[in-house]
């Protein structure tokens, strides 16, 4: 299991329009094969903060969402939302 935490940092004018679009990427995303679990989360403390929390059952699933077009409609949507570049981080079960 490979377990990506995507965070993200939005202006505080591009929240409800970066929710909306990672709402529908997420919903599209859990329609992959590989994909175990998709889910956007918001910090309870700075709303303009969120963790995509993402469970592929491998590395190909990982490299194979990166190329879905719900994802790269994404990635366009929101780049101009960001108020730094998002980071990613990615984790495996023991």
């Amino acid at each position: 299991m490979i377990i990506t935490h995507c965070l993200v940092h939005t202006t505080p004018e591009g929240v409800d329009e970066f929710i909306a679009a990672s709402q529908r990427n997420a919903e599209a995303s859990r329609q992959e094969p590989g994909v175990e679990h998709f889910e956007l989360v918001q910090d309870l403390a700075d709303p303009t903060r969120f963790c995509l929390v993402e469970h592929y059952r491998s590395l190909e699933d990982v490299e194979s969402h990166k190329t879905q077009a719900h994802f790269l409609a994404w990635r366009e949507a929101v780049s101009h939302l960001m108020a730094e570049p998002r980071t990613t981080h990615r984790f495996t079960t023991l």
